[in-house]
């Protein structure tokens, strides 16, 4: 199932009269085998994509692969080999871990962040917490001297600092 491409002088098809030459599919070319067009690998390794069979061969064997895709019915076939090819990237950066490694290092980021959201949570409620009390000791203790038509914003700090309660300065 290789790629027609047309070339003059080559060897012409036997569905139409015009020359033919087929390309085999990355799985053949890497393997040097003839490329049929009964090849199992050739519609999930393009041969465009010869690194994406390269990282599965090197991990799973060409022979696993061929096997692995004859038991699959075909709908699955595809996903079947973007799998094997992700798990073949992750095992030839981590040989020892392979997607698991990087499964871990995913969980533990969720972990550092979940506790950096948990902090940031509490600083909120501690802010609102400060904002109410601060929102309280407007009410009790500078809008009553306030009352007496303040001017600009001077007249807001003098009023806060000449409150008549010293104990609302004490409390806050």
């Amino acid at each position: 199932m290789g790629i027609e491409v047309e070339f003059s002088g080559t060897t012409t098809s036997p569905i139409s009269s015009s020359p033919v030459i087929l390309i085999p599919c990355a799985a053949c070319k890497i393997l040097r085998r003839r490329c049929t067009p009964e090849c199992v690998l050739a519609p999930y390794f393009p041969p465009t994509e010869p690194a994406k069979f390269t990282m599965a061969h090197r991990v799973f064997g060409a022979g696993n692969i061929i096997k692995l895709l004859h038991e699959l019915p075909e709908a699955q076939r595809a996903d079947a080999v973007s799998s094997m090819v992700y798990e073949a990237s992750a095992r030839l950066r981590d040989p020892v871990y392979g997607c698991t490694g990087f499964i871990f290092l995913l969980q533990q980021q969720i972990s550092e962040l979940q506790s950096e959201l948990a902090k940031a949570q509490a600083q909120m409620i501690k802010i609102r917490c400060k904002n109410a009390e601060l929102s309280d000791f407007i009410d009790k203790c500078i809008v009553p001297t306030l009352d007496e038509s303040p001017n600009s914003s001077d007249d807001i700090i003098a009023a806060l600092l000449n409150s008549p309660s010293s104990e609302c300065i004490y409390n806050w």
